[in-house]
């Protein structure tokens, strides 16, 4: 992030609460940091839009911060990921900021943009906890805390208990689920008959590779031709 878009993010946060994640806002930001608005305009082209951009990932920078510095030795793999989804969201320090955003990015023409934005914050999770994964499960991981993750979300944005102790159970309670769909694919793996069954879908699901790093994280994973 540039240091002009930090600080017309960190302006505009002051105004986001009353105009949402809109040309006003962004307008205003501009005139409280005395900016020449040809030169705001250059450095975020949709404006208030790129400032929301901005915070989102602002937040993933905080998370992973913090992944770096606490001890999650002790903890089980499935505890973890509850503790970045945690960390995730107490890198918020204005939850209607959040609010406006999860607007913003539900409007058809914005989905495609929101959709990356958490798959990028789930990919940073999975990569920060040390996922290996190459092959189909690198996208099932992250499609999963995905949802996890965005029910998550709106579950916190109503929550209104002491220490948003309601979200961490409703956390809880989602990645057990989750758990119960690992369960139940090692059940398929472990049982012969089941294993053949599923034999084809296996192996056509096992052609299918996660991007590589050096690849640009929009671009979709590739396609290993099979060998003769």
């Amino acid at each position: 992030m540039t240091d002009l878009k930090a600080q017309l993010l960190d302006a505009a946060l002051m105004h986001v609460p009353f105009d949402g994640w809109s040309d006003a806002a962004f307008r205003a930001a501009v005139s409280d940091i005395g900016a020449d608005m040809t030169a705001a305009r250059a450095a975020c082209p949709r404006g208030a839009f790129d400032l929301a951009v901005a915070y989102h990932k602002r937040g993933d920078a905080m998370m992973l911060e913090r992944l770096e510095t606490e001890d999650l030795s002790t903890l089980r793999f499935r505890d973890k990921i509850a503790a970045a989804v945690r960390f995730r969201l107490e890198a918020v320090d204005d939850k209607e900021a959040v609010r406006r955003g999860t607007t913003l990015f539900s409007l058809p023409h914005n989905a495609a943009e929101g959709a990356r934005l958490v798959w990028g914050t789930c990919d940073a999770i999975w990569t920060a906890l040390g996922d290996t994964s190459e092959d189909f499960n690198w996208y099932t991981k992250r499609a999963t805390l995905s949802g996890v993750y965005t029910s998550t979300v709106l579950f916190w944005l109503g929550d209104d208990s002491l220490d948003h102790h309601a979200t961490w159970d409703f956390l809880d309670r989602r990645i057990d689920d989750v758990m119960q769909i690992e369960k139940a694919k090692a059940t398929v793996r472990k049982s012969p008959i089941l294993s053949k069954m599923f034999a084809g879908p296996g192996w056509l699901l096992s052609q299918i590779k996660a991007p590589p790093r050096a690849r640009p994280s929009d671009l979709p994973g590739s396609w290993s031709a099979p060998r003769d």
